[in-house]
């Protein structure tokens, strides 16, 4: 299986559990690979055959500049099903990353993994 990739897409929302994280936007990272056969794009040179990052990617960010999310479990769910099933992608990694939501550490977040390789 081929993997394409989406890496470092920062995204403004409203994600936390705090009362002051209500209030306020905070940038959250995404890093997506998704599993995707190339062959048919690669020998056409047609974006239909392949999976449009692009379209993915401004997907995801309507998504998740339109929503409020609690925690980046929910976030990093919701985000996986929208992938797998719009984009009829078979397989997927995801990670959410959080910068700055702990003292001392660049980011924290998940990562999970969805479907069959």
């Amino acid at each position: 299986m081929d993997i394409i990739y989406i890496r470092d897409l920062c995204i403004e929302t409203t994600i936390g559990i705090y009362d002051w994280e209500r209030e306020i936007k905070q940038t959250v990272s995404l890093n997506v690979e998704m599993g995707h056969d190339i062959r048919q794009a690669a020998a056409t040179d047609d974006i239909a055959h392949t999976l449009n990052y692009k379209a993915v990617a401004k997907r995801l960010i309507a998504f998740i500049e339109a929503s409020e999310f609690l925690l980046v479990e929910t976030m990093a769910e919701q985000c996986a099903q929208i992938i797998r099933e719009e984009f009829k992608v078979p397989w997927l990694k995801l990670q959410v990353s959080k910068p700055g939501a702990v003292r001392g550490s660049r980011d924290v977040g998940v990562i999970i993994e969805r479907g069959e390789r």
